[in-house]
């Protein structure tokens, strides 16, 4: 058995909530690997004695899960209501142009996941973005736009 067969074998049966379902298997391997690899469904449908499909429905219902490895780093971009009324847009806009990207998803190097969020809980301080779980509040474009530049040379 392979390292990756066995992480997902550990997630899904090291789930300690008293109800397992689907849904809760599926968000264990994804805390463990920060994706859902194909391997994955097969594991949980004979876990939960469901079906593939089953599974894939699931699976396929939530945006928010991935099927493909993460990118080596992650910048997510509040456009909530407070944010986007104090200039979310502009720093969405040089978040994008500065990754090369049209919208948000994933450079072709793997280096950088660029991704839209409703909030990021930190309204006091917008307009805000998060890189790698770290909020940085009162973000201008210009800021994003050098933040975004190290993280795809670095």
């Amino acid at each position: 058995m392979d390292g990756l067969s066995q992480r997902i074998i550990d997630a899904v049966h090291g789930q300690t909530q008293p109800t397992l379902t689907v849904l809760s298997s599926l968000l264990a391997v994804e805390d463990e690997l920060g994706y859902i690899p194909k391997e994955a469904v097969a594991e949980v449908a004979t876990f939960t004695d469901t079906t593939v499909n089953d599974v894939w429905a699931v699976a396929s219902f939530y945006p928010n899960f991935r099927f493909e490895p993460p990118c080596e780093h992650k910048i997510e971009l509040c456009w909530g209501s407070t944010c986007h009324l104090v200039g979310a847009m502009p720093v969405i806009n040089a978040a994008l142009e500065a990754s090369g990207l049209s919208d948000e998803g994933d450079t072709p190097d793997g280096k950088l996941s660029v991704r839209l969020n409703t909030c990021l809980g930190a309204c006091a301080q917008a307009p805000v973005i998060s890189i790698d779980h770290h909020l940085i509040g009162r973000v201008s474009p210009e800021q994003v736009r050098r933040k975004v530049t190290e993280l795809l040379e670095g």
